[in-house]
């Protein structure tokens, strides 16, 4: 995990202008109880993959970025990315800061039959993308 905290520090949610940093458990683990604990549960796979050597090296952990982030993007959308809405929210958004381009996007999201999460746009934002990433 070295080499992913590594990633993050590079990212807008390690340092912005505000001084608000996002931790790992604010994108990674619900803050609801029960939610919390199946994370928790679902994250014994991570530890054994380290634990038995699948992705104990940086060259291994590049091996298998795709399909964990994969199933990370997955984990965030089925959730409809509650965990960036812990921190995000399109009420608090300032139209007068952001590209017109996100605005439009961000509009067109908010609507309740959109269908689309901060996942589906927003992937890449705190870790590089797998190389073979299609967004």
């Amino acid at each position: 995990m070295k080499g992913n905290y590594e990633e993050y520090k590079k990212t807008i949610h390690y340092s912005n202008r505000t001084g608000v940093r996002a931790t790992c458990p604010d994108c990674h683990v619900p803050k609801e109880f029960i939610p919390k604990m199946l994370r928790k549960f679902e994250a014994r796979h991570d530890v054994w993959g380290h634990l038995t050597g699948k992705v104990d090296t940086p060259e291994k952990f590049e091996a298998h970025r795709g399909e964990m982030a994969e199933r990370e993007w997955a984990r965030m959308k089925a959730s409809d990315s509650s965990t960036c809405r812990g921190c995000h929210t399109y009420e608090g958004m300032s139209s007068e800061i952001q590209d017109p381009a996100a605005v439009k996007k961000h509009t067109m999201a908010a609507k309740a039959d959109s269908g689309k999460t901060c996942i589906d746009c927003h992937k890449g934002i705190a870790h590089e993308l797998p190389k073979d990433a299609e967004d």
